[in-house]
């Protein structure tokens, strides 16, 4: 019987894999029968998470990349391309974040630049390149293309003290839309995922602060922080065929936080 989430053949990128969402969504698309490229700074965190896809029963491999460096960028994206021949899908993933540390009125500049170097111009870089290949492949008759951005629900609702961070997260998500009207002539849609409170590195102080906890799980209908593998459903069924009429969207995975 067939599977309409059968990924075989498919070959998924996954900027950020080797830890948090980007593993989460890095595994389920690897069960799925998805080829699964990581790219992450760090060379141990990236050794670490390649050993667990390696039990997911794909091929898999990951590459160190950071993505404020554009010719790191091709060169991975050239790498990938050698290894498994095609790039069908790009999940950016690769993020950095700030909760609370300093007021916007003592921001400094470099604070400010680094934050979008990540989170706003890191994605430029990794959709444009993957873009560019799909849109060749489109051309050839090959019509089949997938972007994904991670952003956040800060890009719906007020940061204190993080307005940097939320700044580039709500970028994102006019950037799919406006990816998603453009590139649609050529079989690529274009999303972002909203993730609400998951527990990650990134997240670790915030989730192990009592007095965070105390505010923020009564609003959480689910009563428990979201965890990696709570975002690979979205990614196998936005890689899949069945998406392909859905495109444009910000899709809100939250335990329910935003609606209570």
């Amino acid at each position: 019987m067939a599977n309409d989430f059968d990924l075989g053949g498919r070959v998924a990128i996954v900027t950020g894999g080797n830890g948090g969402i980007g593993l989460g969504m890095a595994k389920a698309l690897a069960r799925a029968g998805c080829a699964v490229s990581i790219w992450g700074r760090n060379e141990d965190k990236n050794r670490a998470a390649l050993a667990d896809l390696r039990e997911c029963g794909a091929q898999v491999e990951a590459r160190t990349c950071d993505v404020t460096d554009r010719a790191a960028i091709e060169d991975a994206f050239a790498g990938t391309l050698e290894a498994f021949g095609r790039v069908d899908g790009c999940f950016a993933n690769a993020g950095v974040g700030s909760f609370g540390q300093r007021a916007f009125v003592d921001r400094t500049e470099a604070e400010w630049r680094a934050m979008f170097a990540t989170n706003l111009d890191g994605v430029f870089h990794v959709f444009q390149t993957a873009l560019r290949h799909m849109i060749r492949r489109a051309e050839g008759g090959d019509r089949f293309g997938r972007i994904v951005a991670t952003s956040s629900l800060a890009s719906l609702f007020g940061m204190p003290r993080g307005e940097h961070y939320a700044a580039t997260k709500a970028a994102l998500n006019e950037l799919v839309r406006t990816l998603a009207v453009e590139h649609a002539r050529y079989g690529v849609t274009a999303n972002a995922i909203l993730p609400g409170w998951i527990e990650t590195d990134m997240t670790a102080a915030l989730t192990a602060n009592e007095k965070f906890v105390a505010a923020a799980m009564p609003r959480i209908p689910m009563r428990r922080f979201g965890q990696p593998a709570d975002f690979g459903g979205i990614a196998v069924y936005l890689m899949s065929a069945l998406s392909s009429y859905h495109t444009g969207d910000c899709l809100v995975i939250d335990g329910g936080y935003s609606k209570f």
